[in-house]
Protein backbone atom coordinates (compact mmCIF):
# COMPACT_ATOMS: atom_id res chain seq x y z
CA UNK A 1 0.00 0.00 0.00
CA UNK A 2 1.36 3.20 -1.14
CA UNK A 3 0.89 6.13 1.11
CA UNK A 4 0.18 9.54 -0.54
CA UNK A 5 -0.38 12.79 1.21
CA UNK A 6 -3.36 14.97 -0.13
CA UNK A 7 -3.26 18.53 0.05
CA UNK A 8 -6.55 19.86 0.33
CA UNK A 9 -8.01 23.00 -1.45
CA UNK A 10 -11.19 24.35 -2.62
CA UNK A 11 -12.85 22.67 -5.64
CA UNK A 12 -13.79 25.59 -7.57
CA UNK A 13 -11.89 26.05 -10.46
CA UNK A 14 -9.44 29.34 -10.68
CA UNK A 15 -9.82 29.61 -7.00
CA UNK A 16 -7.08 30.39 -4.63
CA UNK A 17 -4.68 26.96 -4.05
CA UNK A 18 -4.86 27.79 0.03
CA UNK A 19 -2.98 24.55 1.47
CA UNK A 20 -4.77 23.28 4.92
CA UNK A 21 -3.21 20.94 7.72
CA UNK A 22 -1.42 17.63 5.94
CA UNK A 23 -4.03 14.97 5.67
CA UNK A 24 -2.77 11.44 4.91
CA UNK A 25 -4.42 9.32 2.10
CA UNK A 26 -4.01 5.63 1.89
CA UNK A 27 -3.73 4.61 -1.73
CA UNK A 28 -3.33 1.15 -3.06
CA UNK A 29 -1.42 0.05 -6.42
CA UNK A 30 -3.44 0.48 -9.76
CA UNK A 31 -5.93 -2.22 -10.13
CA UNK A 32 -3.38 -5.11 -11.63
CA UNK A 33 -6.18 -7.14 -13.38
CA UNK A 34 -5.50 -7.82 -16.91
CA UNK A 35 -6.12 -5.90 -19.69
CA UNK A 36 -10.08 -6.41 -20.56
CA UNK A 37 -10.12 -5.74 -24.25
CA UNK A 38 -12.13 -1.65 -23.78
CA UNK A 39 -9.44 -0.07 -26.59
CA UNK A 40 -11.00 -1.76 -29.52
CA UNK A 41 -10.41 0.67 -32.22
CA UNK A 42 -12.65 3.39 -33.24
CA UNK A 43 -11.42 3.49 -36.57
CA UNK A 44 -9.44 1.00 -38.13
CA UNK A 45 -5.59 0.93 -38.97
CA UNK A 46 -4.33 2.94 -41.97
CA UNK A 47 -3.45 -0.51 -44.02
CA UNK A 48 -0.59 1.25 -45.88
CA UNK A 49 1.27 2.15 -42.55
CA UNK A 50 1.69 -1.55 -42.54
CA UNK A 51 4.59 -1.48 -45.20
CA UNK A 52 6.41 1.49 -45.61
CA UNK A 53 9.79 0.92 -47.68
CA UNK A 54 12.19 2.47 -45.20
CA UNK A 55 11.52 0.74 -42.09
CA UNK A 56 12.34 -2.99 -42.20
CA UNK A 57 10.11 -5.13 -40.41
CA UNK A 58 11.21 -5.47 -36.40
CA UNK A 59 9.46 -7.47 -33.24
CA UNK A 60 6.88 -5.23 -32.32
CA UNK A 61 8.28 -2.08 -30.19
CA UNK A 62 6.66 -1.17 -27.31
CA UNK A 63 4.62 2.13 -26.67
CA UNK A 64 5.54 5.02 -23.93
CA UNK A 65 3.66 7.52 -22.48
CA UNK A 66 6.29 9.45 -20.33
CA UNK A 67 5.30 12.12 -17.56
CA UNK A 68 7.95 14.46 -18.06
CA UNK A 69 6.96 17.53 -15.53
CA UNK A 70 9.48 20.73 -15.18
CA UNK A 71 12.04 21.68 -18.25
CA UNK A 72 14.84 21.18 -15.31
CA UNK A 73 14.20 17.50 -15.22
CA UNK A 74 16.83 17.11 -18.34
CA UNK A 75 19.63 19.17 -16.13
CA UNK A 76 18.69 17.89 -12.60
CA UNK A 77 19.71 14.74 -11.01
CA UNK A 78 15.92 13.55 -10.33
CA UNK A 79 14.46 10.28 -9.66
CA UNK A 80 12.27 11.29 -13.02
CA UNK A 81 15.29 11.60 -14.76
CA UNK A 82 17.07 8.21 -13.61
CA UNK A 83 13.61 6.75 -14.25
CA UNK A 84 14.35 8.20 -18.07
CA UNK A 85 17.66 6.88 -17.95
CA UNK A 86 16.95 3.14 -16.84
CA UNK A 87 14.03 2.78 -19.52
CA UNK A 88 16.89 3.87 -22.19
CA UNK A 89 19.02 0.90 -21.09
CA UNK A 90 16.47 -1.03 -22.20
CA UNK A 91 16.86 -0.93 -25.82
CA UNK A 92 19.57 -2.13 -27.77
CA UNK A 93 22.57 -4.84 -27.07
CA UNK A 94 23.23 -3.70 -23.42
CA UNK A 95 23.28 -6.35 -20.60
CA UNK A 96 20.15 -4.71 -19.87
CA UNK A 97 17.51 -4.70 -22.79
CA UNK A 98 14.82 -6.06 -23.57
CA UNK A 99 13.72 -4.34 -26.38
CA UNK A 100 15.96 -3.85 -30.09
CA UNK A 101 17.09 -0.01 -30.66
CA UNK A 102 14.46 1.88 -31.95
CA UNK A 103 14.96 2.37 -36.19
CA UNK A 104 12.81 5.83 -35.42
CA UNK A 105 10.74 7.66 -32.60
CA UNK A 106 7.74 9.05 -33.18
CA UNK A 107 6.68 11.36 -29.96
CA UNK A 108 3.84 13.25 -29.25
CA UNK A 109 4.38 16.21 -27.00
CA UNK A 110 2.10 18.25 -25.24
CA UNK A 111 3.96 21.36 -27.21
CA UNK A 112 3.23 20.74 -29.90
CA UNK A 113 -0.54 21.97 -30.79
CA UNK A 114 -2.02 23.13 -34.59
CA UNK A 115 -5.26 23.63 -36.26
CA UNK A 116 -5.30 20.21 -38.20
CA UNK A 117 -2.32 17.39 -37.15
CA UNK A 118 1.07 17.82 -38.92
CA UNK A 119 4.23 15.68 -38.61
CA UNK A 120 7.84 17.21 -38.88
CA UNK A 121 9.68 16.23 -42.05
CA UNK A 122 12.68 17.82 -41.64
CA UNK A 123 15.95 16.49 -42.06
CA UNK A 124 17.60 18.21 -39.10
CA UNK A 125 14.98 19.23 -36.87
CA UNK A 126 15.58 22.06 -34.69
CA UNK A 127 16.33 21.87 -30.79
CA UNK A 128 13.19 24.02 -29.49
CA UNK A 129 13.85 25.81 -26.16
CA UNK A 130 9.75 26.29 -25.59
CA UNK A 131 9.90 27.77 -22.15
CA UNK A 132 10.80 30.80 -20.22
CA UNK A 133 13.07 31.70 -16.69
CA UNK A 134 15.10 28.85 -16.50
CA UNK A 135 18.77 28.73 -16.24
CA UNK A 136 20.63 29.36 -19.32
CA UNK A 137 22.23 25.87 -19.06
CA UNK A 138 18.87 24.73 -20.12
CA UNK A 139 18.65 26.95 -23.12
CA UNK A 140 22.40 25.45 -24.50
CA UNK A 141 21.13 22.09 -24.37
CA UNK A 142 20.88 20.47 -27.66
CA UNK A 143 19.62 17.48 -28.88
CA UNK A 144 20.88 17.23 -32.26
CA UNK A 145 18.88 13.75 -33.40
CA UNK A 146 18.10 13.48 -37.61
CA UNK A 147 14.87 13.59 -38.82
CA UNK A 148 13.58 10.98 -41.75
CA UNK A 149 11.80 12.84 -44.62
CA UNK A 150 10.76 10.33 -46.63
CA UNK A 151 8.96 7.95 -43.41
CA UNK A 152 7.26 11.50 -42.88
CA UNK A 153 6.08 11.31 -46.49
CA UNK A 154 4.84 7.84 -46.36
CA UNK A 155 2.99 8.36 -42.80
CA UNK A 156 1.45 11.64 -44.20
CA UNK A 157 0.37 9.85 -47.45
CA UNK A 158 -0.84 6.89 -45.78
CA UNK A 159 -2.91 8.96 -43.03
CA UNK A 160 -5.95 10.98 -44.70
CA UNK A 161 -8.34 10.77 -41.55
CA UNK A 162 -7.82 12.67 -40.39
CA UNK A 163 -4.85 13.57 -42.67
CA UNK A 164 -1.49 14.83 -41.64
CA UNK A 165 0.55 17.67 -43.43
CA UNK A 166 4.49 17.28 -43.57
CA UNK A 167 5.96 20.15 -41.97
CA UNK A 168 9.38 21.02 -43.06
CA UNK A 169 10.14 24.16 -41.74
CA UNK A 170 8.34 25.01 -38.33
CA UNK A 171 8.49 22.67 -35.90
CA UNK A 172 11.56 20.68 -34.13
CA UNK A 173 11.68 18.97 -31.53
CA UNK A 174 10.54 20.70 -28.30
CA UNK A 175 11.45 19.91 -24.64
CA UNK A 176 8.29 17.69 -24.10
CA UNK A 177 9.72 15.75 -26.72
CA UNK A 178 14.08 16.34 -26.45
CA UNK A 179 13.82 16.67 -22.38
CA UNK A 180 13.09 13.12 -21.57
CA UNK A 181 14.92 11.47 -24.90
CA UNK A 182 18.67 13.18 -23.89
CA UNK A 183 18.56 11.43 -20.64
CA UNK A 184 17.06 7.81 -22.27
CA UNK A 185 19.09 7.75 -25.69
CA UNK A 186 21.93 10.60 -24.93
CA UNK A 187 23.72 9.60 -28.33
CA UNK A 188 20.84 11.66 -30.42
CA UNK A 189 21.28 8.96 -33.32
CA UNK A 190 17.94 7.50 -33.89
CA UNK A 191 15.77 9.61 -35.75
CA UNK A 192 12.76 11.17 -34.45
CA UNK A 193 9.74 12.89 -36.12
CA UNK A 194 7.04 14.61 -33.65
CA UNK A 195 3.01 14.07 -34.40
CA UNK A 196 1.41 17.67 -33.44
CA UNK A 197 -2.18 17.40 -31.87
CA UNK A 198 -5.21 19.42 -33.27
CA UNK A 199 -6.25 20.63 -29.98
CA UNK A 200 -9.61 21.63 -31.62
CA UNK A 201 -10.64 17.81 -31.76
CA UNK A 202 -12.47 15.89 -29.41
CA UNK A 203 -10.59 13.44 -27.11
CA UNK A 204 -12.21 10.46 -29.19
CA UNK A 205 -10.49 11.09 -31.73
CA UNK A 206 -6.78 11.44 -30.41
CA UNK A 207 -7.49 7.96 -29.56
CA UNK A 208 -8.30 6.84 -32.70
CA UNK A 209 -5.35 8.43 -34.72
CA UNK A 210 -3.23 6.36 -31.79
CA UNK A 211 -5.22 3.27 -33.26
CA UNK A 212 -4.01 4.12 -36.92
CA UNK A 213 -0.41 3.82 -35.80
CA UNK A 214 0.01 0.53 -34.37
CA UNK A 215 1.29 -1.00 -37.44
CA UNK A 216 4.12 1.54 -36.92
CA UNK A 217 5.42 -0.88 -33.90
CA UNK A 218 6.37 -3.81 -36.57
CA UNK A 219 8.60 -1.68 -38.08
CA UNK A 220 10.89 -0.85 -35.43
CA UNK A 221 9.40 2.15 -34.64
CA UNK A 222 9.16 3.66 -30.63
CA UNK A 223 5.99 5.15 -30.40
CA UNK A 224 6.13 7.82 -27.40
CA UNK A 225 3.89 10.08 -25.79
CA UNK A 226 5.11 12.84 -23.58
CA UNK A 227 2.80 15.45 -21.57
CA UNK A 228 1.46 14.12 -17.70
CA UNK A 229 -1.58 12.36 -16.06
CA UNK A 230 -1.95 15.52 -13.89
CA UNK A 231 -1.17 19.22 -14.85
CA UNK A 232 -1.92 22.35 -13.23
CA UNK A 233 0.33 24.85 -13.59
CA UNK A 234 -1.77 27.32 -11.57
CA UNK A 235 -1.42 25.20 -8.20
CA UNK A 236 1.62 24.40 -8.06
CA UNK A 237 3.19 23.85 -4.30
CA UNK A 238 7.05 24.37 -5.06
CA UNK A 239 7.68 23.18 -1.36
CA UNK A 240 5.25 20.12 -1.85
CA UNK A 241 7.05 16.42 -1.42
CA UNK A 242 6.97 14.15 -4.27
CA UNK A 243 4.33 11.98 -2.39
CA UNK A 244 2.72 15.22 -1.72
CA UNK A 245 -0.58 16.59 -4.16
CA UNK A 246 -3.89 17.72 -3.75
CA UNK A 247 -6.95 15.79 -3.43
CA UNK A 248 -8.13 16.13 -7.12
CA UNK A 249 -4.51 15.34 -8.38
CA UNK A 250 -4.61 11.96 -6.50
CA UNK A 251 -8.45 11.66 -7.92
CA UNK A 252 -7.52 11.84 -11.43
CA UNK A 253 -4.32 10.63 -11.44
CA UNK A 254 -6.12 7.22 -9.95
CA UNK A 255 -8.86 7.49 -12.35
CA UNK A 256 -6.20 7.33 -15.29
CA UNK A 257 -4.12 4.27 -13.61
CA UNK A 258 -7.04 2.68 -13.18
CA UNK A 259 -8.49 2.69 -16.85
CA UNK A 260 -4.70 2.30 -18.11
CA UNK A 261 -4.27 -0.92 -16.15
CA UNK A 262 -7.67 -2.41 -17.23
CA UNK A 263 -7.44 -1.72 -20.95
CA UNK A 264 -10.41 0.44 -20.52
CA UNK A 265 -9.06 3.36 -23.64
CA UNK A 266 -12.69 4.54 -24.42
CA UNK A 267 -12.99 5.73 -20.42
CA UNK A 268 -9.67 7.52 -20.28
CA UNK A 269 -10.93 9.48 -23.78
CA UNK A 270 -13.90 10.20 -21.68
CA UNK A 271 -12.44 12.02 -19.44
CA UNK A 272 -13.75 15.14 -19.12
CA UNK A 273 -17.07 13.48 -17.50
CA UNK A 274 -15.49 13.68 -14.46
CA UNK A 275 -16.11 17.07 -14.48
CA UNK A 276 -14.30 19.74 -11.86
CA UNK A 277 -12.22 17.38 -10.89
CA UNK A 278 -10.76 16.55 -14.62
CA UNK A 279 -10.75 21.09 -15.14
CA UNK A 280 -8.74 21.02 -12.13
CA UNK A 281 -6.34 18.37 -13.12
CA UNK A 282 -5.84 19.70 -16.79
CA UNK A 283 -7.47 23.39 -16.75
CA UNK A 284 -6.32 22.64 -20.37
CA UNK A 285 -5.79 19.25 -21.60
CA UNK A 286 -2.92 19.43 -23.75
CA UNK A 287 -0.88 17.43 -21.34
CA UNK A 288 -3.09 14.45 -21.24
CA UNK A 289 -3.87 13.91 -24.88
CA UNK A 290 -0.49 12.60 -25.85
CA UNK A 291 -2.03 9.42 -23.49
CA UNK A 292 -4.42 9.04 -26.12
CA UNK A 293 -2.55 8.67 -28.57
CA UNK A 294 0.39 6.31 -26.67
CA UNK A 295 -3.09 4.02 -25.54
CA UNK A 296 -4.76 4.05 -29.01
CA UNK A 297 -1.54 2.62 -30.45
CA UNK A 298 -1.27 -0.35 -27.97
CA UNK A 299 -2.87 -3.83 -28.42
CA UNK A 300 -5.72 -5.71 -26.84
CA UNK A 301 -4.08 -8.00 -24.19
CA UNK A 302 -0.84 -5.87 -23.87
CA UNK A 303 -0.03 -5.35 -19.93
CA UNK A 304 0.87 -1.63 -18.82
CA UNK A 305 4.08 -1.03 -16.65
CA UNK A 306 3.78 2.06 -14.52
CA UNK A 307 7.11 4.14 -13.24
CA UNK A 308 7.84 7.36 -12.24
CA UNK A 309 4.83 7.22 -10.33
CA UNK A 310 4.36 10.38 -7.88
CA UNK A 311 3.85 14.41 -8.23
CA UNK A 312 6.05 17.23 -8.74
CA UNK A 313 4.77 20.68 -7.09
CA UNK A 314 1.57 18.56 -5.98
CA UNK A 315 -0.36 19.52 -9.17
CA UNK A 316 1.83 17.31 -11.89
CA UNK A 317 1.54 13.69 -11.86
CA UNK A 318 4.93 12.23 -13.28
CA UNK A 319 3.26 8.65 -13.97
CA UNK A 320 4.33 6.71 -17.23
CA UNK A 321 3.75 3.78 -18.59
CA UNK A 322 5.46 1.39 -20.72
CA UNK A 323 3.33 -1.36 -22.86
CA UNK A 324 4.51 -4.19 -24.56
Amino acid sequence: MQRRTALHTAAAIGATFAMSPLTSVATGPANPHTPSGGSSPLIQPAASLAHLPELKPSPRMPVLFVGHGSPMNVIEDTRWRRGWQALGQQFGNGPGAKYPKPQLILAISAHWITRGWQITGMAKPATIHDFGGFPQALFDMQYPAPGWPAVADGISAALRNPPVDVDEHQWGLDHGTWGVLQPMFPAADIPVMQLSMDYSRPPAEHLALGQQLRALREQGVLILGSGNTVHNLRAMARTAADNQAFDWAIEFDDFTAKHISSGNHAELANFLALGNVAKMAHPTHDHFLPLLHAAGAVHDGETPHFFNEGFQMAAIAMRSVVWG
